[in-house]
């Protein structure tokens, strides 16, 4: 790549995995980083995947081809007003944030459209921190870019170049019609995850019944409400206008589908799941958005001793590693006693095809 040094404010979930993946696909990169604890940039010196450590934003920086912001909106912003007397005039900016609006409105208050392109990688985890990062966190991710009208023709190419060496997809979007879509797909199902678990803990009795029945749906529909709150709520701040359109959409359907079942309305119904299961059905698994995907199968297995062992031992020999094992004691949504994670889409098919050898009853997600 022609960008020879980089820096990086924020050396969080996406800072850290992003760096690590230029570190593994460019050892030779020279890669600067300032993080407000010092514990993350130790463990990346250690780590050997940055070179230099900052505990302050000062003319260091000025050695940048280019500077990854990934801290929240607001420290991004007042990083931008040190770095703009720092950097030269060849040195792009960017940031990861998953609301673009803010940062660009800033950028254009700033003057700094010519050095300044958004980005949004669209992955993620439940988990944060450096010690969460991952150098294939972003493979196969949509990586959002949101251009300004200053932007030269080459700071895209290189930018999209960047992007492609990592693994990522590079998606060119108006950073308007980013907040927008993100909204619906993003972040309104964050706001759904948080109120339905606060829902089910509200209305559960002093045994925690529902607690302890909770499995299939409600941990699909949920997972994303152990993202970090935090992060949730500067982006409900971040993204206001966008985020309450959706949400008086989403009331909307909610108050629809309440009507129908009040009033019997079975046909509706049956048309409504059913255009809902087919949309459900096209969307590509491939590709992630916000959080990982989920590469599991389900399989029926005796209540007797050994039987997970003899499961794990057949996984073993097909040399197949196993993300996570789960004895399902609700089983609403798939059949299978037996709940097998795998860390990718062609470990798991392999599972299947081996225990159907040797028996096993399998039913694929």
């Amino acid at each position: 790549m022609a960008i020879q040094t980089i820096g990086f404010i924020g050396l969080g979930l996406i800072g850290g995995s992003m760096a690590k993946a230029f570190r593994r696909v460019s050892p030779e990169m020279k890669i600067i980083a300032y993080n407000r604890s010092r514990e993350s940039l130790v463990e990346a010196l250690a780590d050997g995947i940055i070179n230099q450590a900052q505990d302050s934003l000062d003319e260091n920086f000025a050695a940048c081809d280019m500077i990854f912001l990934c801290a929240p909106v607001t420290v991004n912003i007042q990083c931008m007003k040190i770095l703009k007397a720092l950097i030269r005039p060849d040195c792009l900016l960017t940031d990861v944030g998953s609301v673009k609006s803010t940062i660009h409105e800033a950028v254009e208050e700033l003057g700094l459209e010519g050095q300044f392109i958004g980005g949004h990688p669209m992955t993620g985890s439940e988990l944060s921190g450096y010690a969460n990062a991952s150098d294939r966190l972003l493979e196969n991710a949509y990586y959002i870019l949101t251009p300004t009208r200053k932007n030269r023709p080459e700071q895209m190419v290189e930018y999209q170049a960047m992007v492609k060496a990592i693994g990522a997809i590079p998606l060119v979007l108006d950073y308007r019609d980013h907040d927008r879509a993100t909204a619906y797909i993003s972040h309104l199902p964050h706001l759904v995850a948080y109120a339905l678990v606060n829902l089910v803990k509200k209305s559960d009795n002093r045994a925690g019944l529902m607690k302890m029945l909770a499995a299939g749906g409600f941990k699909d529909v949920t997972r994303i409400a152990s993202s970090s709150p935090e992060m949730w709520q500067q982006i409900c701040r971040e993204n206001k206008t966008a985020l309450l359109e959706a949400l008086g959409e989403y009331q909307k359907a909610l108050s629809r589908l309440g009507e129908a079942v009040d009033r019997d309305k079975e046909h509706f119904l049956l048309e409504y799941f059913d255009e809902a299961r087919q949309y459900r059905s096209g969307l590509n698994a491939q590709y992630r958005s916000g959080v990982d995907p989920i590469y599991e199968i389900y399989l029926e297995i005796a209540d007797e001793p050994g039987a997970i062992a003899i499961v794990s031992t057949i996984l073993s020999s097909g040399r197949l590693s196993i993300k996570n094992l789960e004895i399902r004691n609700m089983r609403e949504v798939q059949s299978g006693a037996l709940r097998v994670e795998f860390y990718d889409g062609k470990a798991a098919n392999q599972a299947a095809e081996l225990l159907r050898r040797y028996g096993y009853t399998v039913y694929e997600r």
